[in-house]
């Protein structure tokens, strides 16, 4: 087989366009994934694993790419991240407050999605659509645009009391998936919670504005999607091969099982395609 490209890996880039084109980083290269849809491929991992953020080696990654120590010290892996509604800035705990400043205290958007149905989340909204491409949603619709990470917590705290935070990631990559009317149900919500929502903002500073965006629709480089979903663990066998059937969110799928190669990001692949 021949070699492609050698690398520590990060999530796949995407652009999107129909179909969503992706690239993989592999250290210093950039591989095009698309063109190798149809093509026999086998990822190799070489046993390496670096921190993404210090560089260290580390004999196990933690949230997606980090050594331990960096995973307890940075804020970017702290609790919060994950359930922004537990911000604690305000009470000056923030481990960093300078990357707070700069990706928290920022303009996010709440938003719906259908990736195996209807979904609430948020994103910073310098990361729209990016994080819908992620997530493998193939319809979405901003609904809510806010001052803070926090409030975007707070927000999404009311509305999943009505609606999922969650993806069926086996659904989504069956492409179990009816079409919704997007725009019908943010209507529905925003009107069913709007004293709630409203409340975020009590003296109405623009700080939780509703939003009027039309629906986006997604559509990936699939050729066929699986029956059954089977996943592969690098851990457990360092080697993933088969004939890649198609991309979608951040899964590769073959025709003898997936890989999420967001989860293995820090880990050193390497890429090779049959001749």
């Amino acid at each position: 087989m021949q070699k492609l490209a050698q690398g520590q890996i990060s999530k796949m880039k995407t652009e999107l366009q129909s179909p969503v084109q992706y690239y993989l980083a592999m250290g210093t290269q950039r591989l095009a994934m698309n063109p190798l849809i149809g093509r026999e491929l086998l990822l190799a991992y070489t046993s390496e694993i670096h921190c993404i953020h210090c560089g260290r080696a580390t004999k196990k990654s933690f949230a997606q790419g980090y050594c331990y120590p960096c995973m307890t010290s940075l804020a970017q892996c702290d609790s919060c991240i994950m359930s922004p509604e537990k911000c604690h800035y305000a009470a000056g705990t923030c481990r960093e407050p300078n990357w707070a400043q700069i990706h928290c205290m920022v303009d996010h958007i709440v938003y719906l999605s259908n990736a195996s149905g209807l979904k609430v989340g948020l994103t910073r909204a310098t990361q729209v659509p990016t994080r819908w491409i992620d997530q493998g949603a193939v319809q979405a619709i901003p609904m809510l645009r806010v001052r803070t990470r926090h409030l975007a917590g707070l927000a999404e705290v009311l509305f999943k009391a009505e609606v999922s935070d969650r993806t069926n990631w086996r659904k989504m990559l069956k492409n179990e998936v009816e079409d919704l009317d997007l725009p019908a149900e943010r209507a529905r919500l925003l009107q069913q919670l709007e004293a709630r929502w409203r409340a975020l903002d009590p003296d109405q500073t623009g700080a939780v504005q509703p939003l009027e965006d039309a629906p986006v629709s997604i559509d990936y480089p699939v050729s066929q999607y699986p029956a059954t979903v089977s996943s592969f663990n690098l851990d457990k066998n360092p080697e993933a091969r088969g004939r890649l059937l198609g991309i979608k969110g951040q899964y590769l799928i073959f025709d003898t099982g997936v890989i999420n190669l967001r989860k293995y990001t820090g880990y050193q692949l390497a890429i090779y395609a049959a001749d």
